[in-house]
């Protein structure tokens, strides 16, 4: 999902971003369906991470799972612009209207529409982590660290969506600022995979 775009998108070269695409097309196709796989497994982590949560607070981690279902259906349509890329790269025959030049800045066009469909979903992804944060934080069974770093990587994702839409000239340098801040959800999974978690009985945490 990183490598894939890094490889094949030449940033303000259509023409040669185009003959990336057509050349090394089942790669592309590969990350389309990465990038769909994820989507789906992030069903699964929402589920999960509610049934740990949910006795910790109950509205915050309905929250997080309604946050969650409005981000994913973003991310499955956002793909139809990587799919669109690939049919005006390849110039399929309904599209011979077009000159060569003409399609190859149109997936150019339906690439950027993707990497902006990103920065809408950051918002999501970012208050969806600052809710986590708070459950991780108030949940007394993981460390007060994780959801401190949780908060600060939920934040970074939502000042980098708003910085796309309102200072797209700054996004890449937001970006690179912002790595250190979006380890936080590397932390949080290294710890429940490593460390685990007991959470304590149900009557022994505070659900609203």
């Amino acid at each position: 999902m990183v490598y894939v775009p890094g490889k094949l998108i030449v940033q303000a070269n259509a023409a040669a971003t185009a003959s990336n695409i057509v050349a090394h097309e089942t790669l592309f196709r590969f990350s389309i369906v990465a990038q769909l796989i994820s989507q789906v497994g992030f069903i699964f982590v929402a589920l999960a991470l509610y049934e740990l949560f949910h006795d910790v607070n109950r509205r915050h981690a309905s929250l997080w799972v309604i946050l969650v279902a409005v981000a994913i259906p973003v991310g499955f349509l956002n793909e139809l612009n990587s799919i669109a890329a690939i049919a005006l790269a390849r110039g399929a025959d309904f599209l011979s209207i077009f000159e060569k030049p003409q399609r190859e800045a149109l997936a150019m066009v339906a690439l950027n529409l993707r990497s902006q469909g990103i920065v809408l979903a950051e918002m999501l992804w970012g208050l969806g982590l600052v809710t986590l944060a708070l459950l991780v934080y108030r949940s007394r069974f993981l460390p007060r660290f994780l959801g401190v770093w949780l908060a600060v990587d939920g934040s970074a994702y939502v000042i980098l969506s708003l910085t796309g839409i309102l200072l797209p000239q700054y996004y890449e340098r937001a970006l690179t600022y912002s790595q250190p801040a979006t380890l936080g959800e590397v932390a949080f999974m290294l710890w429940l995979v490593v460390k685990g978690t007991k959470p304590p009985a149900p009557d022994a945490t505070t659900p609203y």
